[in-house]
């Protein structure tokens, strides 16, 4: 009998806009609280301040163009992971390899109603990958978890457990 392949859509995941508030807005802070001392009258030295003040901005542009560039992909039978700006790489999940999920929710998150998710999987290369900035009604757990136990079946692959 021949085996039916199932053919998923392919979803592209991307941080949410409010997640780069989340993550830069410390950076953003201490790059204006240095700029605000290096302008006050009274600091006589105030190329230090200029230049930990720009320093600080470029992290904090550097961060958000690096999560402007992030990509998650999940495909019929991986999870990808597209990051870097200067230097793009890929790494790729196997869906079968994946054995549980969480998700989290900090203060900010909660806000701004956004989510993290974290998978966990038996690759070497990334055994825990937290997807952020993820909308907090998409169901990313559900979407993926029907693929993982469809790519299981059908490689065969059953998880044994010592309780």
């Amino acid at each position: 009998m021949e085996q039916v392949i199932r053919r998923f859509n392919i979803i592209t995941l991307r941080p949410h806009w409010a997640q780069y508030i989340i993550s830069q807005g410390f950076m953003f802070l201490v790059s204006l609280v240095l700029f605000l001392v290096a302008g006050h009258e009274t600091i006589t030295f105030k190329a230090p301040f200029l230049i930990l003040g720009s320093g600080t901005t470029l992290m904090m542009l550097y961060g958000c163009l690096y999560q402007c560039k992030l990509r998650f992909i999940i495909s019929s039978e991986q999870l990808i992971i597209q990051h870097g700006i200067f230097h793009r790489a890929s790494d790729y999940i196997e869906l079968y390899r994946i054995v549980d999920f969480s998700e989290n929710r900090d203060i900010l998150e909660q806000l701004f109603g956004l989510k993290t998710v974290s998978i966990y999987s038996g690759d070497r290369t990334n055994p825990k990958l937290d997807i952020y900035g993820v909308k907090e009604k998409l169901d990313v757990v559900a979407i993926i978890r029907e693929r993982v136990e469809y790519n299981k079946r059908r490689k065969g692959i059953y998880e044994i457990t010592n309780r």
